[in-house]
């Protein structure tokens, strides 16, 4: 997923049809067809859906008393097989009229399959319990962790799995995460991106259910991986820009401060660093590439008084300039053509050389 994942956002970035047609739709149309070999369909429901996976969170393999390894219908597995799908056919749509002829040939893609792949990307299951995503079906009758009693006892629950292990027991049995799971489907896609996807799949995806959703895995995460507190703290920009930033100092000094228990001896986590340098220059600018369209909606934490942000962009240099008050955004003299750019709602074109300024309100 990550590779697809990855190889739609370069052509989103660049506009490099070429880079698609030699090398990017090869590899995003083998993911789909990883992914849509591993689903099952359920006639009870008509709806599809995958086992026997482990999801983003790691700490659990399996079900409490289960002998096989594997889990059902991870939501975040799930709901980015329909989005990978989905983009798999938009590349063949994006295709069309170049000469792709031998990659066609050579892939052997057919109507047939297509039309699975469109069947599948409307009809994936995504788990809900207590008005909230479940992570995996059967996770909300998984038992409560005794978050109190274990801090007391250990503080810092970095490596708890390990704790319960030696006692006989297991992070198994318990609504106890890792790391984001169902909350890094708004780590990689934006809240307009996700509720697309889950109107494709017949799903309704309000505000309130995200910020459920949110609340409720953020109470029951342990932090385990360095990258934990990165994704957390991107999902909570807008919503609580005050945890936000808590969690982006508490990333920030994870090798600084070695609060990782002396780990940093044996080597600093570049992936937390490179992802601190990732929310200050895309979360909390808002930067977002989709649709050939470069989308902006800053909000800074109070604590940064202003963010200047530099990107390359369809051929541009793109110089943003954000502080609480105004947004601008101007582009290096060059020769490429004008892109599009969206703020509050509306799309605006903007040509090398140029730039805008936009109040934000409050």
């Amino acid at each position: 997923m990550a590779v697809a994942y990855d190889t739609w956002q370069y052509y989103q970035v660049t506009g490099d049809i070429d880079f698609l047609a030699e090398y990017g739709a090869e590899m995003i149309i083998e993911v789909a067809r990883h992914l849509a070999s591993l689903v099952e369909y359920d006639p009870d429901d008509g709806r599809y859906g995958i086992s026997g996976v482990m999801g983003p969170d790691e700490y659990h393999t399996a079900y409490p008393e289960a002998t096989e390894p594997g889990l059902r219908d991870n939501a975040y597995t799930n709901v980015m097989t329909a989005w990978v799908l989905c983009r798999a056919l938009d590349v063949i749509a994006l295709l069309a009229g170049h000469h792709c002829g031998r990659l066609w040939v050579q892939l052997g893609l057919g109507e047939n399959e297509t039309c699975w792949w469109e069947r599948i990307s409307r009809g994936m299951r995504v788990p809900f319990h207590d008005g909230v995503i479940s992570q995996f079906a059967g996770y909300g009758q998984l038992a409560e962790f005794d978050w109190d009693t274990h801090r007391k006892r250990f503080g810092d629950l970095i490596g708890i799995d390990a704790v319960l292990r030696a006692q006989g027991d297991t992070p198994n049995r318990y609504q106890l995460s890792k790391q984001a799971d169902v909350l890094m489907l708004l780590y990689l896609l934006s809240a307009e991106e996700l509720r697309d996807v889950f109107a494709r799949l017949g799903y309704p995806l309000d505000a309130a259910t995200i910020e459920r959703t949110v609340a409720y895995y953020l109470a029951r995460v342990a932090h385990g991986s360095s990258l934990s507190r990165i994704a957390h703290s991107w999902v909570q920009a807008r919503a609580d820009r005050e945890q936000s930033w808590t969690l982006f100092t508490q990333a920030l000094r994870a090798d600084l401060a070695d609060t990782r228990g002396g780990s940093t001896r044996a080597g600093v986590h570049l992936g937390a660093m490179a992802g601190t340098i990732d929310l200050a220059m895309r979360c909390y600018t808002g930067l977002e590439t989709r649709d050939d369209i470069l989308y902006l909606h800053p909000l800074l934490p109070a604590e940064l008084r202003a963010l200047h942000v530099e990107v390359l962009y369809r051929g541009h240099w793109v110089v943003i300039d954000v502080d609480h008050h105004l947004l601008r955004v101007g582009l290096r003299p060059c020769k490429a053509p004008p892109i599009r750019i969206s703020f509050a709602g509306a799309v605006h074109s903007l040509a090398a050389g140029r730039h805008r300024t936009f109040p934000l309100t409050t």
